[in-house]
């Protein structure tokens, strides 16, 4: 019967995420240290998120898929694989006490932010984002899963106020060139990073090479990690990008 097929569907997908998710903390011992303990309850807000970007895709356009499975390996994995690199980034960059920043840069759907803000509770979000109708998403979304580590900006990214964190991500950006570079690393604090998510190491390598010819300084303040998402046979890296006066 129909209803029973969705729900075998469900609890399918189900499956795909915790099984991904225990994949993400063999990959990692820093993320098993965030996931593991509280495994029960970020699958269920993890779902819930799905299940909010599903309801509103069609009138939105907030993904590119209709299928489940494709949403909690391409988006939700995809999101949270680099997590381990990332907490090591904060764990880094602040003293006992403080409470640690991120900015998501065109968040849109809340990739990676959301993600990474239900397994990282301690460390506070800003998900940056022009457009009206998805800031609105995003809001509804954050009020719906009980995230209260995060705040939601509408606007462009040289309007928000600067320096005011320790790491900038952003994914499924358009190329970095120089003018780019300059906007995200005036949102980063004194030591920030960039945190980019990119496919494939010659397309990063090749991409880079022609930022260094426009900004000579840029060589040797970069770094390109490989994070490879449970289920998915494609290239994954996080670039890092230090900080520096443009």
């Amino acid at each position: 019967m129909p209803g029973e097929n969705q729900e075998n569907t469900s609890w399918e997908c189900r499956d795909v995420l915790c099984g991904g998710l225990q994949q993400l903390c063999q990959n990692d011992s820093r993320t098993e240290g965030f996931v593991a303990p509280h495994l029960p309850e970020i699958l269920a807000r993890l779902f819930d998120y799905v299940e909010q970007i599903e309801l509103h895709n069609p009138a939105w356009g907030l993904v590119g898929t209709n299928d489940r499975r494709e949403l909690i390996v391409r988006h939700i994995l995809d999101s949270l694989a680099p997590m381990g690199i990332i907490s090591g980034l904060l764990a880094d960059a602040n003293a006992p006490g403080i409470q640690p920043g991120i900015a998501d840069v065109g968040s849109g759907a809340g990739l990676p932010g959301i993600p990474l803000a239900v397994t990282l509770p301690e460390v506070q979000f800003t998900l940056i984002e022009r457009s009206g109708r998805r800031a609105v998403f995003l809001r509804n979304t954050l009020a719906e899963l009980g995230l209260g580590n995060i705040t939601v900006e509408e606007a462009e990214m040289e309007k928000v106020r600067p320096g005011r964190f320790d790491v900038v991500t952003f994914r499924a950006l358009r190329a970095l060139e120089p003018k780019i570079l300059k906007k995200l690393f005036r949102l980063c604090g004194k030591d920030g990073v960039l945190a980019a998510y990119k496919g494939r190491k010659e397309k990063i390598i090749s991409e880079m090479g022609t930022l260094e010819k426009a900004l000579p300084g840029l060589a040797g303040q970069w770094d390109i990690i490989r994070c490879p998402v449970p289920l998915l046979e494609e290239e994954r890296h996080l670039v890092l990008i230090k900080r520096m006066t443009l």
